[in-house]
């Protein structure tokens, strides 16, 4: 259980108004730190997601003695003080070179982490690319491909699908998207699966937008590579606790929207209707009155004819 402060002044209660659940979430912030020992490649890979997910978004400079999957202490007591959600931490081993560790927290204790293995010869940096950059703020489109991350059960992709989502989505509190905004592309690839022994790789990369004049309606877009490029093999993750999850996964009745009874939409957005009505009586039903459906003199002299009949052999019994 999380202690509970209680605020001295209204400036301390504002602040923790501001952090309290509500119903619709401020978004996340992610935090960047490094490890004692963390290699170049490391740091300018840390630098380009910071970048990325610039502002929402806090660096930490000086070198943090934390072990994420050993003792997560530090990283929630970092994540309570500067109120993050997220971090994507930086270290370098001769065990484990090169690797960013990936981590959601709820309620400011860890909830999930995955580690993810850079490899160095393939990565490029965003400053090695000579072109124009996405500006800041900006939400990016993204594009996953590959069939590992399609996996009905929970694995190391199904995992880092969600992070990396996650991690690039940035503010989602507008509910309209500006086309002007839609400027560059994410796309996450895996390779297919070989065999057991090597996990396939994981590809990251960033691609400017732009449209041009195609002679009809539809304009021609074109795709230019803006950096940074990252390849990555999964390494070891820690899946969330189920309580945990399940507390993490709930929603606020306040946001939902109350069903009505007999109200469904579909597919195409449209409104549709069910109205129950009783049972008619069709014998009351006036139609239109047509020559045709008239019944002729003779017909009527009939009819009463035998009902006058009818009439007397009742008055004899």
């Amino acid at each position: 259980m999380l202690r509970q402060v209680k605020p001295r002044n209204a400036r301390s209660k504002r602040a923790l108004e501001k952090r309290a659940p509500k119903v619709v979430e401020n978004p996340k912030t992610a935090l960047f730190l490094r490890y004692t020992t963390c290699s170049e490649v490391c740091q300018n890979a840390l630098s380009d997601l910071y970048a990325l997910r610039t502002p929402l978004a806090k660096r930490f400079t000086k070198k943090n003695d934390i072990h994420p999957f050993t003792d997560p202490a530090s990283l929630e007591f970092f994540s309570e003080r500067n109120d993050c959600s997220m971090f994507v931490f930086a270290s370098s081993s001769k065990k484990r070179p090169h690797t960013l560790t990936l981590g959601r927290t709820f309620g400011h204790k860890i909830l999930d982490m995955i580690e993810l293995s850079l490899e160095p010869e393939s990565y490029r940096q965003m400053s090695q690319f000579k072109t124009r950059k996405p500006a800041i703020g900006l939400r990016p489109m993204l594009v996953f491909s590959g069939t590992a991350f399609d996996s009905p059960t929970a694995n190391e992709y199904t995992m880092a699908k969600s992070m990396l989502t996650e991690l690039f989505t940035g503010d989602t509190s507008g509910d309209k998207i500006d086309v002007e905004g839609l400027q560059y592309l994410i796309n996450i690839s895996a390779d297919e699966p070989a065999g057991d022994e090597v996990k396939p790789a994981i590809h990251v990369r960033v691609y400017m937008i732009s449209t041009k004049r195609s002679g009809h309606k539809v304009p021609r877009v074109e795709v230019e590579e803006v950096g940074p490029r990252m390849d990555f093999r999964p390494g070891r993750i820690q899946e969330p606790q189920e309580d945990m999850w399940k507390e993490a996964l709930k929603k606020p009745k306040a946001g939902e929207e109350r069903t009505k009874k007999n109200v469904s939409t579909d597919l195409m957005g449209d409104k549709l209707g069910r109205i129950h009505l009783g049972r008619q009586d069709l014998g009351d039903l006036q139609t239109r009155k047509m020559k045709g459906l008239k019944r002729s003199r003779d017909m009527q002299d009939e009819d009463t004819a035998m009902a006058e009949d009818d009439t007397a052999k009742k008055s004899k019994n």
